[in-house]
């Protein structure tokens, strides 16, 4: 157990951040298995799934819980997979 008031204080900073990075982690990863989904199963309202998923991997990136790099690269990987659904 910790002892030191500050190393008491950044251990519970620590457990809300971890809390609120899996919840922001796992939203983004639920929307975006939503979206593969309805691109392969060709549903009708894809367009709006597929932008609700794009918004919430931004959100993760802004708060830092996944590199910008990374969200940009999930970003362009499911636009790339909806595009070639529309085109095919």
């Amino acid at each position: 157990m910790r002892k030191n008031k500050s190393a008491i204080k950044r251990a519970v900073q620590s457990e809300k951040r971890r809390l609120r990075n899996s919840h922001f982690k796992s939203t983004m990863k639920s929307r975006i298995k939503r979206a593969i989904g309805a691109i392969d199963r060709k549903e009708g309202e894809v367009e709006t799934i597929f932008r609700d998923a794009v918004s919430s991997i931004d959100k993760a990136a802004s708060k830092g819980v996944v590199h910008r790099n990374n969200a940009a690269r999930k970003i362009s990987r499911l636009a790339r997979k909806l595009y070639k659904s529309q085109t095919a």
